[in-house]
């Protein structure tokens, strides 16, 4: 008889379970099913091929058919561009500091050391997003624009390489103290091992901790993608909102995500062409993390089997 009361605990505890993941998968295809719908009614007033390889966005819908520019420019691959050129800015900014600050932290620096310097570093995460924006334009493009007059460049005033080197900096302490956690969870047996067979303290990290890490550390690489790919105001307020067709860093660019918000501020026509371009932008977007998301899977797949 004394089980009874806990077999019951036991099948509402998996009930509760059961319900919270239940909300999250329903909560969640809401969301795609609704800009699905939305997106839907914009494609069947903008053709598919035009918007996605379109290389002009002038979204502005004149509120009467007589006035220029009624019809509206709906091609998306500079908003595709610019976001793909300021998360790989992004990224090499990122990438190779956060990964080797966790390394020292996690394999050189003295308990000490660590104590103090990991928690200043992840402090830059709890920054405001806006205070990097404020930063990258009294700091950073100013200083690009004079180092540019130096070596003969023309830098923009809103530049990709001013908001990805920003973002940048941003997205270090997540892939630093991802990497650092994971890299601490390789088990010490395997560092003795190394080292009972003569290897160095460098050799035993190349060749033992980081491969054994390795699956961790892409995942927390492929976290800061998706973070870099979803900033707004940091692209708002150093790279600007031009939609332009480059590839240089040194010229003004925006990116899916602002142009969303751009699109949604004020009163809008929720069945315009203008309106439901921010829904297509964003299954678009939904859609380029799913596959992210997938190539990431395989990735720590890959590395997986291979150290396994």
């Amino acid at each position: 008889m004394a089980q009874k009361p806990n077999i019951l605990l036991e099948k509402a505890g998996v009930a509760f379970f059961f319900t919270c993941a239940l909300i999250s998968v329903a909560v969640t295809a809401a969301i795609v099913l609704s800009v699905a719908v939305e997106a839907y009614l914009f494609f069947q007033k903008v053709n598919l091929f035009d918007f996605i390889f379109g290389t002009k966005w002038s979204p502005q819908i004149a509120m009467r058919a007589d006035q220029a520019g009624s019809s509206g420019a709906f091609g998306a691959a500079p908003l595709f561009l610019g976001t793909l050129l300021i998360t790989l800015i992004a990224m090499l900014v990122a990438v190779p500091v956060g990964l080797f600050s966790a390394i020292y932290m996690s394999e050189y620096a003295h308990k000490n050391l660590r104590s103090w310097a990991k928690p200043i570093l992840e402090l830059l995460a709890g920054i405001p997003t806006v205070v990097y924006g404020y930063f990258a334009v009294v700091s950073i493009s100013p200083f690009l624009r004079k180092s540019g007059e130096i070596f003969g460049l023309n830098v923009a005033a809103e530049s990709a390489l001013a908001a990805g080197l920003v973002m940048g900096i941003m997205i270090i302490p997540f892939i630093s103290s991802l990497a650092d956690d994971i890299l601490n969870a390789v088990p010490r047996s395997l560092r003795d091992a190394s080292y009972g067979l003569g290897a160095t303290q460098s050799e035993t990290i190349k060749q033992v901790v980081l491969p054994a890490a390795m699956p961790g550390i892409m995942g927390a690489i492929m976290l800061g993608i998706s973070r870099a790919i979803g900033e707004t105001m940091i692209v708002v307020m150093a790279a600007g909102m031009s939609a332009n067709w480059t590839a240089n860093p040194l010229e003004a660019v925006t990116t899916v995500t602002v142009q969303i918000v751009s699109l949604l501020v004020g009163d809008q026509e929720f069945d315009s062409p203008k309106t439901l371009a921010a829904f297509a932008l964003g299954l678009t977007l939904f859609v380029a993390t799913l596959c992210l998301n997938i190539i990431a899977l395989r990735i720590v797949k890959k590395y997986r089997e291979k150290y396994e």
